[in-house]
Order: structure tokens, then C-alpha cells, then sequence
């Protein structure tokens, strides 16, 4: 595996502005990222591109954000998701993916950029990567 593949970041907000302005933010912080509006969007860019973190919000058109990273996270096993959300409280969601053992931290709307680069860097270390 290559350094820019384990450093891979999706990012899936149906708000098509707050998608690509964080994936310009990793981009620009050394990660190789990419964006979509949709779950059903995402899973078009993962089948021949696997992350190996993925930022999403719970609320997604058609499938929210806790299923599809049920659903991520077997497809791409090793995937590590990260939730987040603004006015939705998820917590029926999260009690449901718990007792079919899913555990998601999701965080509050407004995320500043610095906290998910923080989190990916803990997650995905430059020193965990060969030449």
C-alpha cells in the first residue's frame, strides 16, 4: 500500500460546499481526499478508491450517515468512520447500530477543519507510512 492510499479521507455531506471545502482542507494538509453529496455517491468513488477514514455527516439523502458506515465499514474492512452532525439527534440511530455492534462517536455541528485534521492524524500518523 502506498503512502497516498493510507492516507485516503472521504468526506460525505449532502452539502456539497462543506464536501469540497474539507476535502481541499486535507488535500492541502498532505491526505489524499475526496467528496460526495451522497452515500450513493461515496460507495461510485470507493469501489476503486478505498479510504482509509471517512468523515460523514448522519444526515444523508436516501441512507443516513450511520448506516452507510455500517455499510462502509464492511465493504472496506479497516475504514475508519467518523461522524458528524448539526440539528439531528442521533441517538436512536446509534442505539440501533450499538446493539448490532457498531460504536460511531458522532460529533456537533460545527466541526472546526483543525479538530477532524487533528483526529486524522491520530488515525493516520505520516509515520505510519513507507516510501
Amino acid at each position: 500500500m502506498s503512502r497516498a492510499e493510507k492516507r485516503r479521507v472521504l468526506i460525505v455531506d449532502d452539502e456539497q460546499l462543506i464536501a469540497d471545502t474539507l476535502a481541499t482542507i486535507f488535500s492541502l494538509a498532505g491526505y489524499e481526499a475526496r467528496a460526495a453529496c451522497s452515500a450513493e455517491k461515496a460507495f461510485e468513488l470507493i469501489a476503486g478508491w478505498p479510504p482509509r477514514l471517512a468523515i460523514v455527516d448522519v444526515l444523508l439523502p436516501a441512507m443516513n450517515g450511520i448506516d452507510f458506515a455500517i455499510l462502509l465499514e464492511a465493504t472496506i474492512p479497516g475504514c475508519m468512520v467518523r461522524l458528524f452532525s448539526g440539528q439531528f439527534d442521533p441517538s436512536r440511530l446509534l442505539e440501533a447500530a450499538r446493539r448490532n455492534g457498531h460504536t460511531f462517536e458522532v460529533l456537533a455541528k460545527p466541526v472546526h477543519p483543525s479538530e477532524f485534521l487533528r483526529q486524522a492524524s491520530e488515525l493516520l500518523p505520516p509515520s505510519d507510512v513507507s516510501n
